[in-house]
């Protein structure tokens, strides 16, 4: 009895909670806002359904209770019995006499084909889709080499896409998902301006270290010549747009010199 009485009793909140956080494992019900949000989202999806069902519905009650010969058909056709043997059994002859009917030829004829049609573009449609499932397999399993990534990784990436598809499908678009699309469209240019902006500090970072680094000497900065060792001068490192102040023939305090001269 006392066991019984120090079990912990939980409130319908955190019921409620764990029911969402295992229907939406990747998401935070901390707050009132997603809380209360994700439960208004199931509710409206909820009531889109249930609007669904009872259209559907009352398509199949209008129909079967317009001719309950119908209801009967699909019911014993549900059960296994062939379709044509069906017709004949609810509907008698009147069946083939419709078909045989010359007047209606033309009716059966653009139905016929309809039917058709329609059994070669699912037959097309399945063809192309385990062609490019077989190729997907192998994409995935070269990438799975590739990256070194695990089986669950893998799973996890497909369960994901499968329900962008699906979520698609029905017109639903979740904001994760539009993030998702967001980072994926920006993510070259944001890879580029991120090198960009590193070469960048890299050349300021260098031209800063040049002008900072000590000259031998005398301890006066000769930045014109050879230093009158009579040695060739090296390739004077280039400093970017500090290049355009200097030619390498002649020092800042010779143009400077000039230019106060020519000043007088």
């Amino acid at each position: 009895m006392a066991e019984i009485d120090n079990k912990q009793v939980k409130s319908r909140r955190q019921l409620m909670t764990e029911r969402l956080q295992s229907r939406y494992p990747d998401k935070d019900f901390s707050d009132e806002d997603s809380f209360f949000g994700q439960i208004s989202d199931d509710y409206d999806e909820y009531d889109k359904n249930l609007a669904g069902y009872r259209e559907r519905e009352k398509a199949f009650s209008d129909m079967f209770t317009s001719d309950p010969r119908s209801a009967r058909f699909l019911t014993d056709w549900r059960k296994g019995e062939d379709p044509v043997v069906g017709l004949v059994r609810q509907f008698g002859t009147d069946i083939k006499d419709a078909i045989d009917d010359p007047e209606r030829q033309e009716e059966i004829a653009a139905a016929n084909k309809e039917f058709v049609d329609r059994v070669a573009k699912e037959k097309e449609l399945e063809d192309v889709y385990q062609k490019n499932l077989q190729e997907s397999l192998s994409t995935l399993e070269r990438m799975q080499q590739e990256r070194g990534m695990s089986d669950e990784e893998i799973d996890s990436a497909m369960e994901l896409l499968l329900t962008i598809i699906k979520d698609g499908i029905v017109g639903k678009f979740t904001p994760e998902s539009i993030d998702m699309a967001l980072k994926a469209i920006n993510h070259d240019a944001d890879v580029t301006a991120a090198n960009e902006e590193g070469v960048v500090q890299g050349k300021n970072t260098k031209v800063e270290e040049k002008l900072r680094k000590p000259k031998s000497g005398d301890g006066t900065a000769a930045l014109g010549g050879s230093n009158g060792s009579g040695r060739p001068s090296r390739p004077r490192p280039s400093l970017g747009a500090l290049d355009n102040f200097d030619d390498g023939t002649k020092t800042i305090w010779e143009r400077g010199g000039e230019k106060r001269i020519s000043a007088r």
